[in-house]
């Protein structure tokens, strides 16, 4: 359901004008009935001056008369023709001028942490275009140099729960397509599902490929009987003096 404009000033006007219940009022303007008792009570709002939906044509006296007289009714604001397709609007999220020159900042920061995110999901977390985002990622921007990475997040240009999304969609679409995923030729990381997938065969590196042969050799040399050595017999040597004797003469 579409809110009036100035919720919390209509609902003030609301409380001081009519007789509708603090729950009509809070799902006509978006609020708490908690926090539209508030309102009656001074505590919340306070200083805020009411905003008349009546003359900024969002209601009139017939609809709240009818809500008035049942308390389960539900006010409905009225068709505005120029309001329509407001919500589907698509395109580069409005950035201030106060934080556009922290925007290139942001985007080298994405690159940098979140490799896997797409162009236009950069352009839609902090609204850039694809030109500034490929020249930051290419290194051929003007002020690169200058440039430091910062997070998105601290700089105000997009919510916290906006980027988690964002860098979750991006793996799911990674895994999705290879499993593989590479960190700017850094290195490469198997996800889970690739992981789990993969046989159980074991496999040995190609540095000791050929080792194997090597232990059954030494494992049947092994099991050869060996004639039984022990200390006397290397040092009993055979007598080779005649020799010596019969090369004198």
């Amino acid at each position: 359901m579409s809110k009036p404009l100035m919720a919390k000033a209509t609902a003030v006007w609301l409380v001081d004008n009519t007789t509708l219940s603090f729950k009509q009022i809070g799902d006509f303007c978006g609020l708490h009935e908690l926090e539209v008792q508030g309102i009656a009570d001074g505590d919340v709002a306070a200083g805020v001056k009411g905003y008349d939906p009546v003359a900024s044509n969002q209601l009139d006296h017939e609809e709240i008369r009818r809500a008035e007289a049942s308390p389960t009714y539900r006010l409905r604001l009225k068709h505005n023709p120029a309001a329509d397709g407001e919500e589907k609007r698509r395109g580069p999220r409005y950035t201030p001028l106060s934080k556009r020159q922290d925007r290139p900042n942001a985007i080298l920061w994405l690159v940098k942490f979140h490799p896997e995110l797409a162009d236009a999901q950069i352009a839609k977390l902090v609204g850039t275009t694809k030109p500034t985002i490929n020249s930051i990622r290419e290194r051929t921007h003007w002020n690169i140099q200058n440039m430091q990475p910062i997070d998105p997040v601290a700089l105000g240009l997009c919510r916290q729960t906006e980027l988690d999304a964002a860098v979750q969609k991006a793996a799911k679409k990674s895994a999705a397509e290879g499993g593989v995923m590479s960190d700017d030729e850094r290195r490469k990381l198997v996800s889970t599902e690739t992981s789990l997938s993969m046989t159980d065969e074991p496999r040995l590196p190609s540095s000791i490929a050929g080792l194997e042969n090597f232990s059954l050799s030494r494992d049947e040399d092994d099991e050869k009987p060996r004639k039984d050595l022990d200390a006397d017999s290397f040092f009993n040597l055979p007598d080779n003096s005649d020799d010596d004797e019969d090369e004198d003469n």
